[in-house]
């Protein structure tokens, strides 16, 4: 677990892949993030959620004031996340706006869902970064926060995520999980008011991932 950074007010780190942010349903006894956090730093808040598949950064709150403020900031979306994600396929567009209304939950797999009638608003920017053979690799900026949106509004637009068999990516041996990283976070620090960023490097599954379908072609 790597720490970005970390005040009195608050905790910025680089969440790996594979570990839950609360304690899983089906493995309650594993291990979880705000667990280790609270044994090394005492009382945390949380502020905003992680997929257990996704890395990247995120920022927890130290004191309630601190989380009262991040909270509004978020509400407000005057926090900005940007992820980035491989995706399968090659779209023919550079820049999209995605705003599929979501409905969470559905089924026996829990899984997030279009609804045009019930579905609640959501929207997602997405810009390609990089083409390679057969994938690319985007920038996603979350201008909502559902579960599982940036993955479903792949999915929607044609181009779901690597190895995101869930929302129908096909079978891979690339990367594990979802190819998805939460890359930079910036928001009003809570007590100084001053406008904070912080970026987390890919991580190796992530990097490894790039460079093989950078040359997949060349191996056929």
């Amino acid at each position: 677990m790597n720490i970005l950074y970390s005040d009195e007010a608050i905790i910025v780190l680089d969440k790996p892949a594979g570990i839950p942010v609360l304690p899983d349903g089906w493995e309650k006894d594993s291990s979880y993030l705000v667990k280790l956090l609270e044994e090394q730093f005492g009382k945390i808040y949380i502020v905003h959620r992680l997929d257990k598949t996704t890395s990247g950064v995120m920022v927890f709150a130290r004191t309630a004031e601190a989380h009262r403020n991040l909270n509004i900031q978020f509400e407000k979306h005057e926090a900005s996340k940007i992820y980035r994600a491989i995706a399968v396929g090659n779209p023919n567009w550079n820049e999209k706006i995605a705003k599929h209304p979501l409905r969470v939950n559905v089924g026996h797999k829990h899984r997030t869902m279009v609804d045009d009638k019930d579905g609640v608003s959501a929207e997602t920017r997405f810009k390609i970064i990089k083409r390679y053979p057969a994938h690319v690799l985007l920038e996603a900026e979350l201008m909502t926060g559902r579960t599982h949106q940036i993955r479903v509004h792949a999915y929607a637009l044609g181009h779901p995520l690597l190895g995101d068999v869930l929302y129908s990516a096909p079978e891979t041996k690339i990367i594990s999980r979802p190819a998805l990283h939460a890359y930079s976070l910036s928001f009003n620090h809570p007590q100084t008011n001053e406008r904070v960023s912080f970026t987390a490097p890919y991580p190796t599954d992530f990097e490894t991932a790039l460079t093989n379908i950078e040359t997949e072609f060349l191996f056929i």
